[in-house]
């Protein structure tokens, strides 16, 4: 045809080439959980390849980090809850966003009246779904000031907009593109 065959393994053109991994997400976990380890906070490797529907991700570690806030289980705070992989979205509404946001937002909202909690989702290549940043940061007080700026978390959540409700608040993270990727990276902090 007038488009040519998709090069096969092994053809003539790949001659020259190599591939190398310089990184995997377990190294990525492994070298956070040294940061942590050096600043006095436990680290809880929760897995490198963990997938799923990013609210209901969200709903578990969400149950977790309770459990190790309020009952110092299965570990004393503070912890650093570290994981990789990469969740999904099944778009229900025309907001803005990727799963990372997606994954914040549902976390803030099984978190609602939790002190002591903090989070970060961000994809390591720099763009969470199709938009300009990684990623958010999830404070204690992140539904409180969205509440200031009449933010329905739950509305938002609903219609996809991770993105508008982070970037409302000024807590989305942008790190640029990274020219690498080794998955996603989730941390909560229960102290």
């Amino acid at each position: 045809g007038e488009i040519p065959e998709t090069p096969k393994p092994g053809a003539k053109i790949f001659g020259r080439v190599e591939n190398r991994v310089i990184a995997t997400a377990q190294q990525s976990l492994a070298a956070a959980a040294r940061f942590f380890i050096a600043h006095d906070i436990h680290p809880a490797i929760l897995g490198d390849s963990v997938t799923g529907e990013a609210r209901e991700v969200a709903k578990v570690y969400g149950a977790l980090a309770r459990e190790v806030r309020r009952r110092g289980q299965p570990w004393e705070p503070p912890v650093a809850l570290i994981s990789g992989g990469e969740t999904t979205v099944t778009v229900r509404g025309n907001g803005r966003g990727g799963r990372n946001c997606e994954f914040l937002l549902a976390l803030a909202i099984d978190l609602a009246g939790v002190e002591g909690v903090h989070a970060l989702a961000c994809d390591t290549d720099g763009i969470d779904g199709s938009e300009d940043n990684a990623g958010a940061l999830l404070a204690p007080d992140t539904l409180a000031r969205a509440a200031k700026k009449t933010l329905d978390a739950a509305g938002m959540l609903d219609n996809n907009d991770g993105y508008g409700f982070f970037s409302a608040l000024g807590d989305l993270v942008a790190t640029g593109p990274t020219r690498t990727n080794v998955n996603d990276y989730r941390v909560i902090l229960v102290a």
